[in-house]
């Protein structure tokens, strides 16, 4: 996670900022997926969905698909998207 990230996401802790948490997780997972690493990935996108699940972000649903597809959801999404091969 590059340092700037992290700064903004210590911001949006601070101020309590939870619509910010979750783009900013979701960009810290994207940029944790670009680089291979799933299992960091799905840390972060774990606390954008719960984020999002406090707020009643539209993003919810996506962010649990990718979970799922990614092995940590156990039930399948009411739309899920196909699981890579």
């Amino acid at each position: 996670m590059t340092a700037d990230l992290d700064s903004r996401l210590l911001e949006a802790h601070a101020v309590g900022d939870l619509t910010a948490l979750v783009a900013l997780y979701t960009e810290a997972a994207d940029l944790r997926e670009t680089e291979g690493d799933i299992d960091a990935a799905c840390f972060y996108l774990t606390h954008a969905y719960v984020f999002a699940l406090q707020t009643g972000a539209t993003e919810a649903d996506q962010l649990r698909q990718r979970l799922w597809r990614h092995g940590r959801e156990d039930s399948a999404p009411a739309r899920p998207n196909p699981r890579p091969e």
